[in-house]
Formats: structure tokens, sequence, C-alpha cells
């Protein structure tokens, strides 16, 4: 039998590596690897462990690796430290990035990890706190580099050169009058590239895009993806630059929403961690909620079956057709939703559309709801005859149209009234087009078959 060689530790993934404990093969490769690699392999390891891959790498490369880690991963490496290596990686976050881990800690994790920064540092990470949850404010990175209008491009580049580490990333420019007014903002590319001897105004072009601090996270989504910008600047009420929310926070910010906008429409609360990390204790708390409202809800269903008991007994065959029925109902309206919490969520339909809106999902599904009549006569004509066969795909038409206006409308309500129109989850639309098609089908059977005297 031929021996399996050993794995060339060069090519083993840094996650085998340090989970084999190969420590000497491992110091060899980190100096190759990207800061995001690196925080990638040492996901879900114990403190200890990451804190001894730490040990190998350079002091100015450990805040960068540790910056990529989850918050949670953050706070017990943070609380395994001590403070000769907590201490740099604390204050080597950027501002939105310390944010973010603060945030969700308890008031006595809170405490513990503030010790580890100045008073100046503790004053302006609490003013961050401060602001709304889902604010721009609390994304936004305080950390930047400003111009005034009336400098020489060369005096403003000279001026980037001794002050470019501070900002996370110079290549939008933030122009500021002297009481930190936003002026506008130009590109590091055009700045380079323009005679030395002109003013920075000149290169303004156009009033400035900005967000106040207390918009929501969403907005300013919105307004980077709208102008087709890298940055973009928060201010306060009197206009004063207070930040920047770049590209790579709103990412972050869209993976997020989405992540929730899936969970809240599979009829699962916003667990808030990744399916790996949450317990599952967790995941039935999340989940049970939603079910057992929907069990009573669908009494309502078997109540309708029975209100219809004599329909039934006297044409046996339409049992067989119930869960067609029902069930594309209840697809149509999930379909309905789905389409419509999305386009809700990017802002691309407002709830002032619905008329409009209204209209158009009423011909489409109207148009679906025949279509499918039509599929399902032919089998109505085999299983019970012509009478059996009109029911069945009349009611096909008018239970498609009712989910899929249910699907559409629930949303745009919730919108309209301050909820997230992702809650109109689709197990609850499902359940709605269940009982109401199930009332739909006998209703129009009772009143269309001939049904035999007892």
């Amino acid at each position: 039998m031929e021996q399996e060689l050993p794995q060339d530790p060069g090519k083993q993934p840094l996650r085998e590596l340090i989970e084999s404990g190969a420590y000497e093969a491992l110091a060899e490769r980190l100096p190759e690897e990207h800061v995001q690699d690196i925080a990638h392999a040492l996901e879900d390891f114990e403190p200890n462990m990451v804190l001894e891959v730490f040990g190998m790498l350079p002091g100015e490369e450990r805040p960068e690796v540790f910056s990529y880690l989850d918050p949670p991963q953050q706070y017990q490496i943070l609380s395994a430290a001590d403070d000769e290596l907590g201490i740099p990686l604390l204050r080597g976050l950027s501002a939105d990035d310390r944010t973010s881990l603060l945030e969700d800690l308890k008031p006595e994790q809170l405490q513990e990890i503030l010790r580890l920064l100045s008073p100046a540092e503790v004053r302006h990470a609490m003013e961050q706190l401060g602001y709304p949850e889902q604010s721009a404010g609390r994304l936004m990175n305080t950390e930047f580099v400003t111009v005034r209008p009336n400098w020489s491009l060369a005096r403003a580049l000279d001026h980037i050169r001794r002050q470019g580490e501070k900002g996370d990333g110079v290549n939008t420019l933030y122009v500021t009058d002297h009481r930190g007014r936003l002026q506008g903002t130009i590109s590091l590319k055009r700045l380079v590239l323009e005679k030395p001897d002109k003013e920075v105004q000149s290169l303004i072009s156009g009033p400035p895009v900005s967000i106040d601090a207390g918009e929501s996270r969403n907005e300013a989504a919105r307004a980077i993806q709208h102008y087709d910008i890298t940055a973009l600047p928060v201010v306060d009420s009197h206009g004063v630059l207070l930040g920047a929310v770049t590209v790579d926070d709103v990412m972050d910010v869209v993976e997020e929403e989405a992540t929730e906008d899936f969970h809240k429409l599979g009829g699962v609360g916003v667990v808030g961690l990744s399916l790996r990390d949450a317990r599952p204790s967790l995941l039935y708390r999340k989940r049970v909620g939603w079910l057992v409202l929907l069990v009573f809800m669908n009494i309502f269903g078997g109540a309708g079956i029975a209100y219809f008991e004599a329909t039934i007994e006297a044409v046996i065959a339409l049992v067989f057709f119930l869960p067609l029925i029902v069930d594309s109902g209840g697809n149509a309206g999930s379909q309905s939703a789905t389409l419509m919490v999305r386009a809700l969520a990017i802002g691309d339909v407002m709830a002032r559309d619905w008329l409009r809106l209204w209209g158009k999902e009423l011909g489409v599904a109207i148009a679906l709801g025949l279509t499918m009549g039509v599929a399902v006569y032919g089998l109505g004509l085999w299983r019970g005859g012509a009478e059996v066969a009109t029911v069945v795909s009349l009611s096909m038409v008018l239970v498609v149209a009712f989910g899929s206006m249910i699907g559409m409308v629930l949303p745009l309500l919730l919108n309209r009234f301050g909820f997230d129109p992702a809650t109109a989850s689709a197990p609850l639309i499902t359940s709605i087009a269940d009982i109401c098609g199930i009332l739909i089908y006998f209703s129009i059977a009772t009143a269309l078959l001939t049904i035999p005297a007892v």
C-alpha cells in the first residue's frame, strides 16, 4: 500500500497550521499572507490561540488583523490580553470599527474595555455611541483630512503628506471653511494632476453631497449608490463636517440589512449572529414565536373546511384539488411579497406608489391565475368532470390573484405605518392566502356545483 506523503507546510491552509500547532511553519507563512486572510483563518479560535498567533506578527500588523475579526471575538481577545497587547489593538481600530465593538457590550464589559483608552478617546467614543443606533453617526469614521478652499494645491498636498495617516484613505478630500463647515469634496487625483498654483476651490464642482449624522444608515447607503461615490461626508445641523461613511462600511450595512430581511421573510426573528455561532437555544427562541402564531392562524383554515363539510361530502373529488389551490395562492403571495419588500428596502418604490403598483400587480396576478387555471382545467375534467373543472380553474384564477394582492399590499401597509415591511414574512402571507383560498374555493364549489340532496 502506497504511503501518503505529508503535505508541504507551504501549501497547507493557515487554519490547518494553527490547528495542528505547526508554529514554526506558521511563522514562516504569516509574512506572505494578507491581513484579511490571516483574520479569516483565526475565526472561531479561542482567544489564547489567537494571541499566540498575534505574537508572531509584527506590531503594526496586529491591529490590522484585529480589525477584521467580528466584535464578539474582539471582545474575548481584549479580555484575555494583557494591557501591553490590548491597548495597541483597541487604539489601532478606526473610530467606526471601535464603535461597532463597543455598541453591543454590556455596561460592565464596556467599562472593562474603555479603561484601555485615553480620556480623550473615551470621550470621543461615548459621543459617537450617543448617536441613534442605526444612524450614519454610528457608522461614520471621524478620522479625516480637510483642506481650505483658499489654499493653493501645493499647500494642500503638503498638508496631506503630513496628515495623510490620519484619514481612512485620502482618495476623497473634504474642503471646509474656518468653522469646519463642509464646502465641497475633491479627488486626490485631480489635486495631483492640476497646476500647483491653483486654488483648492477651483476644483470644487457642484454643491457638496452629505448626510446628517442622525439619518439612517440605509439612507447613507442609498446616497453612496445614487451619487456613485466612495465616501459620504456626515455633517451636523449646521453643516459642520463630523466624519465620513465609506463604501466598505456601506457594504457591511447592505449585507447586514439583506440578512435581516431574509430572516424576517422566513418568519425568523433577527438572529444577529452567524448561523455557525448562534446557540441552539437562540435559534429556538427566534423561530418558535412565528410557528406557534401560525398554528393558531391555521385553525381558521380548518374551521373553513369544517364549514363546507356538506359540499366536500357531496363531491369528494374537491379534496384532491385543495392542496393545489391553496398552495398556489400562497406561492403567488410569497413571490409578490418578496418583490415588494426588496423594492421598498432599496428605495425603488415608495408608499405613495401604491395605486399604480396595485393596478400593475392586479393585471399580472390575473394573467398568472388564468395561465394556471387553464393548466389545471384538464386535470379537473379527468378527476371530476366539466363542473369540477370549471370550479377548479375559476378558483385558481381568484386565489392566485388574491394571494398576489395580499403579498403586495401587506408590505406597503406595514411600511406606511412605520413598521419594517419585511415583517410581512412568507409564512404569514402563505397562511393568510391559505385561509382565504379555502374559503374562496369551497364557496365557488358550493355555488356552482349541483349538490345532491341528502
